[in-house]
């Protein structure tokens, strides 16, 4: 059980999970501006692992078969059958099941809204077999993890947590432009959908600059509705800072630091605005 356990969690690159989580806590701590209780921040981390591991599984076993033929992907624990689809099953269904605890301990608001966000999470693993589109779509189910956690606080729908969502949603949308860059060949050969498929690499990495500069400027709007200080505003410099050199690292003739690009500069930028979020509203 350990084994398969472990082979679940290197599926669903649990620890990806760094990405969305803080912008998550950073949306709770916005909503409140100081520190929610302890159980509403514990059934905050519960459901955003729920849905992110559901999503995840979803998305392993829908594009099991497309990951069998990618060399990217094709030593992935389904195409080699170190787990079975009716083993990924059960745990996206138990994945789904804390996803509904979480909402039902947290507000009726949550519990209502929770067929939106399965309905996108499902829909975004079959929208590369259509429409190029697709990263939006990922950004959209991103997005969903700090305006969640917004309502999880208030009980209601603010526009501040619909722009923090939004800037997630971008910052989200464009990573993975970059990501889909590594399959560029793949893509294009098999006839599945991404922006760099459609449009190049080159007026991918583009794209990927245009939403990233959108989303910092979502980041911005955040700070000025609420009015938020110093420490809100050295972490929006700081995570621009962060994009500018991750688009450094990267170009269409030299994809060679894309790991570092794709996971390490993301985490720091997530975690740098969550502490600078969290030191603002603390002090």
């Amino acid at each position: 059980m350990g084994y398969k356990m472990r082979v679940f969690l290197e599926m669903i690159k649990f620890e990806h999970t760094v990405f969305a989580l803080p912008f998550a806590y950073l949306g709770a701590f916005l909503a409140v501006r100081g520190m929610p209780t302890l159980a509403q921040l514990f059934w905050i981390t519960m459901a955003m692992v729920g849905a992110r591991t559901a999503a995840m599984s979803l998305n392993r076993l829908i594009d099991r078969h497309i990951d069998a033929l990618n060399p990217r992907t094709a030593s992935r624990a389904l195409p080699q059958g170190l787990l079975s689809v009716a083993e990924v099953w059960v745990y996206t269904l138990a994945s789904f099941a804390l996803l509904y605890i979480s909402a039902s301990r947290l507000n009726i608001l949550c519990v209502q809204l929770m067929p939106i966000a399965v309905l996108i999470l499902v829909v975004y693993s079959y929208t590369k077999r259509w429409t190029w589109a697709c990263h939006l779509v990922l950004g959209l189910a991103d997005g969903l993890a700090p305006l969640g956690a917004w309502v999880a606080i208030t009980g209601s729908v603010d526009l501040p947590g619909v722009i923090l969502g939004l800037a997630v949603g971008l910052w989200v949308a464009g990573f993975d432009v970059i990501y889909a860059c590594q399959d560029y060949e793949f893509d294009m050969n098999h006839r599945i959908h991404s922006i760099p498929a459609r449009f190049g690499m080159p007026v991918a990495l583009h794209v990927s600059r245009l939403m990233h500069a959108l989303a910092t400027i979502a980041l911005t709007g955040v700070g000025l509705y609420l009015g938020l200080g110093f420490f809100y505003w050295v972490g929006v410099v700081a995570a621009a800072g962060l994009l500018i050199y991750e688009h450094r690292l990267i170009s269409p003739q030299d994809l060679s630091k894309l790991g570092v690009a794709f996971l390490n500069v993301n985490s720091y930028l997530s975690l740098t605005m969550f502490v600078f979020t969290l030191l603002e509203v603390l002090l």
